[in-house]
Formats: structure tokens, C-alpha cells, sequence
């Protein structure tokens, strides 16, 4: 994206600010960008293996559109300002808050968010470790945990030095719980199950296996009834 676009972007972003909320919606895949409502454009976004065209003013969040768009309400917004990291998906395997991240940066990139790391049938080790060890109690922040759990344990096996490294100058042949702590800190959880997602992720380095392989699967129309008209929180 060249920086002419993205100021041209921005000045069509203020004009829409006067006339009312962000706009956002599907388009077919082969809708062309001719007939877009005023301020938005094209956006592409590859998200969990699969592709998806919309019609985005530029102000729109990631976060906002994989929510309200895409329909994927696995991640969460909580603060909406990137304090809390409920909001956290891999962006190319790098970890990013969604809530301040804007969807047209993610063009060409390849979005990973909680449902697509696993699959009730197939789940990630981490979320199989985070189920076995309680690593979670409302679980409102748990997509966060898990997204930014994975891209840390790539990061460390990467050599990534973090604030409480003793020597920067030795690859971490292991990961102690003062690591876990300070690089899984960017996400906060409000039950304090922190204790727990510390013992998950010791058993991911560890290498063992949680002993859950799947979880049950619920159809449909055997969902508890939604105040919100039936959307997922």
C-alpha cells in the first residue's frame, strides 16, 4: 500500500465520518469496486485459509471486520483500545491487536483467528492444554490467550530475547514460568487464571500431550436461547 493511497483513504474516511457509523459489507466475489458506497473500497482479506472480498470504509478495525462482517466472533473486543489482548490474531504468524489494527492493513497477509488454529475434532495443542489445565474460567479473554500463545512459542523457538532473559547470547533451550509470565503479558485475563495458563503452557514446551482429543460438537438448534437475538457474543 503506498502512502498516497492510504492518505486518500484516510481524507475519504473523515468525509464518511459525517454522515454516520462505519459502513461495512459482503460483496461477491467477483463484485467490482464500480458502485461502492461513498468512502468504502475493496478490501481483501485471506482469513483462516479462505478468502474474503468486502466493501470497507478505511476506518474500519480488523477486529470489526472479522466480527461484524466475516462473522467470525471468536475473537473478542474488550478494551478496544489494545490493552486487554482479547482482540489478539496471528497476522502472517506475528501476533497483532485487532482493535488497532485497520483491515485494509491486512491486505495480502494471512489472517489466522482462534477458529482457525483448530478444529473441535482436531484441536491446537495449545487449546488442548488450555481445556486440560483450566487454563481459562469465563473464557472471554481465552482467543486472545491461545492466538498470542501460539505466536510466543514461535517466537521464543525463533530465539526472540524477552525483558527477563538472563543471556541474550544463548538460544532459550527451555522457557521458565518468569518467561511465560512476562511475554504472555500483553494479555490480560480478569478471572485470574493466570497460574493455570502458565502450568497449560509449560505442558506445550514439555511436549505432552493433553489428554483431550476433541470436544462435542452441538447442533444448532440445540443452543440455549440469546437475549442478542441469537448472536454470539
Amino acid at each position: 500500500m503506498s502512502r498516497r493511497f492510504f492518505l486518500q483513504c484516510a481524507g475519504a474516511a473523515g468525509v464518511a465520518a459525517n454522515g454516520g457509523p462505519a459502513a461495512a459489507q459482503a460483496l461477491p466475489d467477483q463484485a467490482s469496486s464500480a458502485g461502492l458506497a461513498a468512502g468504502s473500497g475493496a478490501v481483501t482479506l485471506h482469513v483462516n485459509g479462505q478468502t474474503h472480498r468486502l466493501a470497507l470504509e478505511p476506518r474500519v478495525t480488523l477486529l470489526d471486520a472479522l466480527r461484524d462482517t466475516i462473522g467470525l466472533t471468536g475473537t473478542k473486543k474488550g478494551c478496544d483500545r489494545g490493552q486487554c489482548g482479547a482482540c489478539t490474531v496471528l497476522l502472517d504468524g506475528r501476533r497483532v491487536n485487532a482493535c488497532l489494527t485497520l483491515a485494509i492493513m491486512a491486505e495480502g497477509a494471512e489472517v489466522t483467528t482462534i477458529e482457525g488454529l483448530g478444529r473441535p475434532e482436531a484441536l491446537h495443542p495449545v487449546q488442548a492444554a488450555f481445556i486440560e489445565h483450566d487454563g481459562f474460567q469465563c473464557g472471554y479473554c481465552t482467543p486472545g490467550q491461545i492466538c498470542s500463545a501460539v505466536a510466543m512459542l514461535g517466537e521464543a523457538q525463533a530465539g526472540h530475547a524477552s525483558a527477563v532473559t538472563a543471556d541474550v547470547r544463548r538460544p532459550l533451550a527451555n522457557l521458565s514460568d518468569d518467561e511465560i509470565r512476562e511475554r504472555m503479558s500483553s494479555n490480560l485475563c480478569r478471572c485470574g487464571a493466570y497460574p493455570n495458563i502458565v502450568t497449560a503452557l509449560r505442558a506445550v514446551i514439555a511436549g505432552k500431550p493433553a489428554k483431550v482429543d476433541a470436544l462435542p460438537t452441538f447442533a444448532p438448534e440445540a443452543w440455549p436461547a440469546n437475549p442478542r437475538d441469537g448472536r454470539v457474543a
